[in-house]
């Protein structure tokens, strides 16, 4: 009598610990995402589970078949625990002198997969029966095998059947033959150890198991047992992309935030469509990489180098200490992100400084003071002098004298000079004629910074921004003067084709069409005869 009662009382307590279980949770199977680059090409999957779901009427009856052969032969008779099932088990794991049979259902197994259990324990084996009991309460037996198809993890980073089928056998899991049905089967109890990419012996020999075990059930016959014994492994030799962990996936993520839920993300089944060049992401990489090595070379440099830094063991929360760098690549006529590089390595360092990254912008300023001075009136052959600052000369600092950075000067010249050869004085005088005022309110117009000081010293680019806003204003010069919200995402749809977002990135006139002009004009002497000639 005291055994009974305590029996019960101990039933009674799991049965209410499994009541704190919300079984909604069963059927959220997590689906992967998909990223398609600008040409609508499959790029990469989001991070996160690798799940296809499919409909259990669309699966192989072999597979069906095999599966509850291996798993759960009296499925359609238990209510989530099969105690005649654990029985025949021990029987046969003491005959075989080995553990050759698992004791839990296919409803016991979907409950440790759905909620977090516990460790291999009695205690987590008599939670597990008592949430198997409300999942049978609550769903149909197709739906139980539905959801279980779904969720199980098939080894080699593929979770449920159709993700498997595909990547294994490169075919959906309607179209799976009986020896291909019984190895995914067969996988299902230690699927990282049977993986057929790394230990096809070893699937295979769990394969043909399954198949004995359909023979012995009478689901097959002997002789459809034996041909399928001798069936060759043929694996698909093209695999769907891991993915990608880089400075532009981070963004990509960061964006995503912003457009659709964290549900929406978390749940997956999403298509991504962005704005990314892959041969231009790739060229941005090698060219950040190839340009900071070159510093790194060079004689005299005295700083850790990111071959040093390799070299020696770190841990993964230590900030890099070599020399680091950014690139963004924007289309100027409609403002999409072609390619982004945060960093010479994610992998040891997470900083996306394409967007993070507050750095002094200093000349790079420069072509907005002149902007400001062209929208004005005046004219890239506008006579600038280039020599000293006197004391005074400027009203709102007036003991302040900035220098040439080649510490010369000269005389009179035309103001796309100063420009070109990035002179200080000339710029300081460019924007006096502008004013400080103009000159801050077109920057601001264009994105160039979150906010700009009222001081002189601004012409100069006496201030901080980061990467993404100068590229967008930047983009403003190279696309007739309209500034573009620099984008990732162009559409999101979701599982069933349902558009959820479609890009209308904000744009905006801040410069004159002539101005932009004049100023991209002046901006390639840079390149063909001013400071950046060099390069």
């Amino acid at each position: 009598m005291a055994g009974s009662i305590a029996a019960a009382l101990v039933f009674a307590f799991y049965f209410c610990w499994a009541l704190r279980f919300d079984l909604k949770q069963v059927g959220q199977i997590p689906e992967r995402s998909w990223i398609y680059d600008m040409d609508g090409k499959l790029y990469t999957r989001l991070y996160g589970e690798n799940r296809i779901l499919v409909e259990p009427d669309k699966v192989s009856p072999w597979f069906k078949k095999a599966l509850l052969a291996r798993e759960d032969a009296r499925f359609y008779e238990h209510h989530g625990v099969d105690f005649i099932g654990i029985a025949r088990a021990l029987v046969r794991d003491v005959t075989h002198a080995a553990i050759r049979e698992g004791g839990s259902t296919i409803t016991q197994q979907l409950a440790r997969n759905s909620f977090p259990l516990g460790g291999r324990t009695l205690s987590r084996k008599i939670l597990e029966a008592c949430v198997a009991w409300r999942i049978e309460s609550a769903y149909s037996k197709d739906q139980i095998l539905g959801f279980y198809l779904n969720r199980i993890y098939f080894g080699s980073g593929e979770y449920g059947l159709e993700t498997a089928s595909q990547a294994y056998f490169g075919k959906t899991s309607a179209n799976l033959t009986l020896p291909e049905a019984a190895l995914l089967a067969g996988l299902i109890r230690s699927p990282n150890r049977f993986s057929p990419l790394h230990n096809p012996k070893g699937a295979v020999e769990q394969r043909n198991e399954v198949l004995d075990r359909m023979a012995e059930l009478n689901v097959i016959s002997p002789a459809e047992a034996e041909q399928a014994r001798h069936a060759t492994l043929k694996l698909a030799t093209r695999r769907a992309p891991a993915p990608q962990q880089n400075y532009a996936m981070d963004a990509l993520y960061r964006e995503l935030q912003g457009l659709v839920s964290q549900d929406a993300i978390d749940g997956g089944g999403l298509r991504i469509y962005t704005t990314l060049d892959p041969a231009l992401q790739n060229i941005a990489e090698e060219a950040v990489e190839g340009s900071l090595k070159q510093v790194e070379s060079k004689a005299g440099y005295g700083h850790p180098t990111k071959a040093q830094y390799d070299a020696k063991p770190h841990s993964d929360e230590e900030t890099t200490t070599y020399l680091q760098g950014a690139a963004l690549v924007l289309d100027n006529r409609s403002g999409a992100v072609r390619a982004l590089v945060g960093g010479r390595d994610y992998r040891d360092s997470k900083y996306n400084r394409a967007l993070q990254a507050n750095r002094q912008v200093g000349s790079t300023f420069k072509p907005f003071v002149y902007a400001a001075a062209y929208a004005r009136g005046m004219m890239p052959g506008s006579s600038i002098d280039d020599g000293p600052i006197a004391k005074g000369e400027i009203a709102e600092a007036p003991a302040w004298s900035p220098a040439n950075s080649d510490r010369n000067f000269g005389g009179m010249r035309p103001a796309r000079d100063g420009l070109i050869f990035s002179r200080n004085t000339m710029t300081v005088r460019v924007g006096e004629l502008a004013t400080l005022d103009r000159v801050r309110t077109l920057a601001l117009a264009a994105g160039f910074a979150k906010d700009i000081p009222r001081f002189p010293s601004a012409y100069l680019g006496a201030f901080e921004s980061d990467l993404k806003d100068v590229t967008a204003a930047y983009s403003a010069l190279a696309g007739g003067g309209i500034r573009r919200e620099p984008y990732l995402v162009e559409r999101i749809d979701d599982a069933d084709g349902r558009i959820l977002f479609q890009a209308h990135p904000d744009q905006k006139q801040v410069l004159s069409p002539a101005v932009a002009w004049m100023i991209s004009q002046t901006l390639r002497g840079v390149i063909e005869r001013g400071t950046a000639a060099p390069a």
